[in-house]
């Protein structure tokens, strides 16, 4: 892959920052992951308030976001959205994984606990 700096030169650091930043997708990314690298593109952006959380929400997976964007109480800065959906990913695999240790229990008949 070429590096921008490379490409286009020393240039405007905050227009190089701005491109790294729309390559950053969640696609199948776990959201944990997604966070860090788009913190890391957003570094020297200078995207700030209300456009860093529009691109934030751009770029994460559809489903996520419309949880978060139908909630009662939808985060309200950066930080917030980036804290919420990362409990929110954290709760959803421990819950996953409840799931299958109940569903072992029922498979092998134990009703006792471990």
């Amino acid at each position: 892959m070429v590096d921008l700096k490379e490409e286009f030169g020393r240039g405007n650091n905050g227009t190089i920052k701005i491109v790294e930043l729309k390559k950053v997708k969640q696609k199948s990314k776990m959201i944990e992951k997604f966070v860090q690298e788009f913190k890391r593109a957003v570094r020297d952006s200078r995207y700030e308030r209300r456009p860093l959380i529009e691109e934030f929400k751009q770029y994460m997976n559809r489903t996520i976001r419309r949880k978060f964007i139908e909630a009662e109480r939808s985060p309200r800065n950066i930080e917030q959205w980036y804290e919420r959906v990362t409990n929110s990913d954290r709760h959803w695999k421990e819950s996953r994984q409840e799931e299958e240790r109940l569903r072992g229990r029922r498979e092998t008949g134990s009703s006792s606990p471990r």
